[in-house]
């Protein structure tokens, strides 16, 4: 029913966004739970027409070690990876500067331990500007995490401060980010994925999905005649 919905406004739901606090909770057993839920929804996500799945670790450290919980979610994501290999899916693991996990290392951790082509990270400059100090210049993390360990986009500029609890997200050209530096380095890495214009708590949120649009096709314009 939701694909045809969809279908009548010839869009379609490319991915959906799943909490992932019970992928590394010190208790086995709730990992496993966690686990069984998360095949309800990439199945969902799969039958709705998804060619992708978030999964954002939000929670706390449970009692363990920041490296213990690392070990925690590297494992749930091995198992992650089967389930999205039979929903051919593509899993994305979204960071936020307020997690436990907040920096660009603790990200290359997990994706690499989870050591599976179907597993990546995204790229959201709102969040790696603040783990890059705030300095208006998330690209040189982009760089820094490659381009090859991408799963897909959340397009948002920002001033470099908090908001609701995380980063704070602003319409291209509203913020202190060169989004074109972004988009170039995705062109020169041979970035294919989505990009998903990130509106969350934007004053106007079609209107930064607008602006969001028109700065991917300029630089795609540029980018090509270069």
């Amino acid at each position: 029913m939701l694909r045809g919905f969809l279908a009548r406004y010839n869009v379609k739901a490319f991915s959906i966004q799943t909490g992932a606090a019970g992928a590394f909770r010190k208790d086995k057993g709730a990992r496993e739970a966690w686990l069984k839920d998360f095949a309800r929804w990439a199945r969902f996500a799969h039958r709705a027409g998804c060619e992708a799945i978030g999964l954002w670790p939000g929670g706390g450290l449970d009692g363990q070690t920041l490296d213990q919980a690392i070990d925690a979610l590297v494992g749930t994501l091995r198992e992650v990876a089967k389930i999205v290999s039979d929903e051919e899916l593509l899993a994305s693991v979204e960071i936020e500067p307020p997690f436990v996990f907040h920096t660009i290392d603790d990200l290359i951790k997990i994706i690499d331990g989870a050591g599976h082509p179907l597993v990546k990270g995204m790229y959201d400059p709102s969040h790696f500007d603040l783990m890059n100090g705030g300095k208006g210049k998330p690209e040189e993390l982009l760089e820094r995490f490659g381009v090859e360990r991408l799963g897909y986009i959340h397009l948002t500029d920002t001033d470099g401060t908090l908001f609701g609890g995380t980063s704070k997200h602003l319409p291209c050209g509203d913020g202190h980010v060169d989004i074109r530096k972004s988009l170039e380095i995705l062109w020169k890495g041979g970035y294919e994925g989505w990009i998903m214009i990130d509106p969350w708590m934007t004053r106007d949120p079609y209107d930064a999905c607008r602006r969001g649009r028109i700065a991917i096709e300029t630089a795609r314009r540029e980018l090509g005649r270069a």
